[in-house]
């Protein structure tokens, strides 16, 4: 049976942004399933007007002799003519949108030229609540919604109103990390030694005895600044001659013009402990190393949607603390009475936010793992492409404590919590790993098609004739 053809529309998959990265692991682990062609956008792409054939390179890569990969490079978001070119050149049986909806408003407003041939999916990576009832134009216009967490899906449920959603059409598929990628390096592994002179470059041959890493770019919503508090929060808790012997590694831009000027912080509220930054951009082996060189890796951001650099310092076996918000939930392996939460337990959780309801309360567990930091409060934020959200915002105090509490455990029990991490995200219950997600989305993207049927939500007349 030949393959069905998907066209993709989200970041280049060849791009370093987190919707290019997961494109490019969930194409790359269905090329044996699908074929694909995107029309992969950036904000001034270098390649704007070319058409990139992939394939030879795909077909060495994965050794799948009929693997079919063409990407159509756009500065910024393409138009309604572009993708009609795509389709009838290509032929597509499914088109396929991964960010957010917004931007990509003129899919929808061509719905009636598309669902009537073939299904729209939609991988959404929507974060928080309130619900956000605008959306629910787009998520009516999707013939199947895969949600990167589980509230995500409850999201999806309770803005979708006209449409009745099932099992099948809003579904639970988290981002997968590439386990060939990012592993644990223990003393003995055979890079054990490549890891050794990472650290002292990125040290400079310091030796430091607990090493706290920030892999995120420096931008608000990840509180860079609160990072650096909680971290000369914690050094302050310790002997002086011990807080010298720690570091935070900031893997970011220091200066960003959408976040902090991270050095000026430094020298204003943490003059007196080591913060280093980490600014050339690493391929995934020198990221693999820098995750397994940190003691522990935070994540403070005040929404997320999935949080891929703790979930790869998970992958590596190194232990997190994060903020309990968006998709950050999921990675902390929350159980109810000893059961894990599960997509449809959102229907009623809603969210793990609420620190007053979940913080303290017996029946609900977490890994090892992690420690999480629940939000001290709530701000509604908005703008005019996003008219409201919750930014759930952690005490950098609160933080502070959590990386006291990783630092008095020990380097051998913070191994061994590393460890049970690794073995949570690569779980059936968690399907956090790259080869999990690729086999959910054939799985999910296959019922579809079963499952699908032509059909339209507008009536198309001609005035004159109803005159």
């Amino acid at each position: 049976m030949a393959k069905k053809k998907i066209l993709l529309l989200s970041d280049d998959l060849r791009m370093s942004s987190g919707v290019g990265t997961m494109s490019r692991e969930f194409v790359m682990g269905t090329l044996e399933h699908f074929d694909w062609v995107q029309i992969g956008g950036a904000i001034k792409h270098p390649d704007n007007g070319k058409y990139i054939d992939m394939n030879e390179a795909v077909r060495k890569d994965t050794g799948i002799n009929d693997a079919y990969l063409k990407i159509i490079p756009v500065s910024g978001y393409g138009t309604p003519e572009l993708l009609r070119h795509v389709m009838a050149t290509e032929k597509p049986d499914a088109i396929l949108h991964y960010t957010d909806p917004r931007f990509w408003e003129w899919l929808y407003n061509m719905e009636h030229e598309i669902r009537m041939n073939i299904p729209i999916f939609y991988y959404n990576i929507w974060d928080d609540l309130p619900y956000p009832i605008w959306n629910e134009p787009f998520y009516e216009s999707c013939d199947l919604i895969m949600n990167i967490s589980k509230q995500t899906v409850n999201i999806v449920d309770n803005v979708r109103k006209n449409v009745p959603t099932n099992e099948w059409n809003n579904t639970y598929l988290p981002h997968g990390i590439n386990e060939d990628n990012f592993y644990p390096v223990r003393k003995g592994h055979k890079e054990y030694e490549d890891l050794i002179l990472l650290r002292r470059n990125v040290t400079g041959g310091r030796d430091y005895d607990f090493i706290v890493f920030w892999n995120n770019r420096n931008i608000r919503r990840k509180l860079p600044g609160d990072v650096i508090l909680a971290f000369k929060t914690f050094c302050d808790m310790l002997p002086k001659d011990k807080g010298k012997k720690c570091a935070l590694v900031m893997h970011t831009q220091p200066r960003d013009p959408n976040g902090t000027d991270l050095p000026a912080v430094v020298d204003a509220v943490c003059p007196d402990y080591d913060v280093i930054f980490s600014t050339k951009k690493l391929d995934d082996k020198n990221l693999c190393y820098l995750y397994n060189i940190a003691d522990i890796t935070i994540n403070m951001a005040s929404n997320e949607g999935f949080g891929l650099g703790t979930c790869e310092a998970l992958m590596c076996g190194t232990p997190i603390s994060v903020n309990v918000t968006g998709g950050l939930q999921d990675q902390c392996g929350f159980k109810y009475k000893d059961k894990f939460l599960t997509a449809k337990d959102y229907s009623w959780v809603h969210s793990l936010h609420n620190a007053k309801k979940w913080k303290d309360n017996e029946d609900l567990t977490y890994g090892n793992w992690v420690k999480p930091i629940w939000p001290s409060n709530r701000s509604l934020q908005g703008s005019i492409p996003t008219p409201y959200i919750f930014d759930d915002r952690p005490r950098f105090e609160d933080f502070a404590d959590a990386i006291k509490e990783w630092y008095d455990m020990g380097a051998e029990k913070r191994s061994e919590c590393g460890d049970l991490g690794y073995e949570f995200v690569m779980s059936d219950d968690a399907m956090m790993s790259a080869k999990a997600m690729s086999q959910n989305f054939t799985d999910h993207m296959n019922t579809a098609f079963e499952k699908w049927a032509p059909r339209k939500r507008y009536t198309i007349f001609n005035s004159s004739e109803a005159i």
